[in-house]
């Protein structure tokens, strides 16, 4: 059975799309910790991120320093945390999320929500950004 991830790289499910290549794909996260909340997968499907051939893993990251740079000329913040968790979804994933203090990079924290068209907007500011 295809992971969420799968069904959004094979555009099953929509979502903001904030950068693309042949390799990897970012997008907004739908349960956003903070404005801007991003996501950076393979699209390559992989379960865990350690299990990533050593190039592919440093190219991964290398991937999600250009959004994270994108993300802080875009979003008013101090720095963009990063967390790797990878038990939600079986998608080798890298959360971005634009913080403030440490508190903006807890996951049981309550989240935040936006409308649409908010999202779109986010996602455009982002990928003209990158």
């Amino acid at each position: 059975m295809k992971s969420v991830f799968k069904k959004i790289i094979d555009r099953e499910l929509s979502a903001h799309i904030v950068y693309e290549d042949n390799n990897y794909l970012a997008f907004l996260d739908v349960n956003p910790l903070t404005k801007g909340h991003t996501l950076v997968i393979p699209k390559n499907e992989i379960d865990y991120i350690f299990d990533m051939e050593a190039t592919k893993l440093a190219e991964f990251h290398l991937i999600a320093q250009k959004i994270a740079i994108a993300l802080k000329k875009t979003i008013a913040c101090k720095k963009i945390g990063v967390a790797v968790i990878g038990l939600e979804v079986p998608h080798a994933h890298i959360h971005l999320v634009p913080m403030n203090n440490i508190g903006d990079l807890n996951f049981t924290a309550p989240r935040v929500s936006f409308m649409d068209s908010e999202y779109l907007e986010i996602a455009t500011k982002i990928s003209k950004n990158i």
